[in-house]
């Protein structure tokens, strides 16, 4: 069966619902647990960084800007991994590690920075992965054919099977539209 999980999270919403079913099914197969967060310039948070050029007469300034972006690089890098190392459910207090510990489910994280899809595979190949669990935004039509989908990516180019959790719909309306949307008829 399954004997190394990787579990890609990224810090939208779904990630939780990732987690719990990689926790789940970890715990039924005896498998341990790699959470994984890439730092990625598609993520909302990403640092930017500062147009030097335009301060090319004021050596001073390009000094104090770059300073100024290697700390919010810092801090967004610590952010991902506080995530990935005590971010705190909101069923219980508890980290995600120590959930994982809890139930006997053996967990390590890394962070890392690149493109997701591409590191995803990476690191799936390099840790000899079983499984990679991820979510899926859903993404349709022109917008992911600019942005790009990670789980499309994933999905065709992984040495692993892949596991896609899809978001939950919150009302009985939602669930209707995606259906109507999908073709499905009652």
């Amino acid at each position: 069966m399954f004997h190394k999980i990787l579990v890609a999270m990224d810090n939208t919403d779904i990630s939780e619902q990732v987690f719990d079913k990689a926790l789940y099914l970890a715990k039924a197969t005896n498998a341990c647990l790699m959470l994984l967060h890439v730092l990625s310039p598609y993520e909302e948070g990403y640092p930017v960084m500062p147009a030097l050029s335009s301060l090319v007469d004021y050596p001073g300034m390009q000094d104090e800007a770059v300073k100024a972006y290697l700390e919010e690089w810092e801090t967004h890098k610590e952010q991902g991994l506080e995530r990935l190392r005590s971010a705190l459910r909101s069923s219980a207090s508890l980290s995600l590690t120590t959930e994982a510990t809890a139930l006997g489910v053996s967990t390590e994280f890394t962070q890392i920075p690149g493109t997701p899809g591409h590191a995803i595979c990476d690191l799936a190949h390099s840790w000899g992965a079983d499984l990679i669990i991820m979510g899926r935004r859903g993404r349709l039509g022109l917008s992911e054919a600019i942005l790009g989908s990670v789980s499309n990516y994933v999905t065709h180019h992984a040495c692993c099977s892949v596991l896609t959790v899809h978001p939950q719909a919150n009302t009985e309306t939602e669930i209707l539209e995606d259906d109507r949307a999908a073709g499905c008829s009652q």
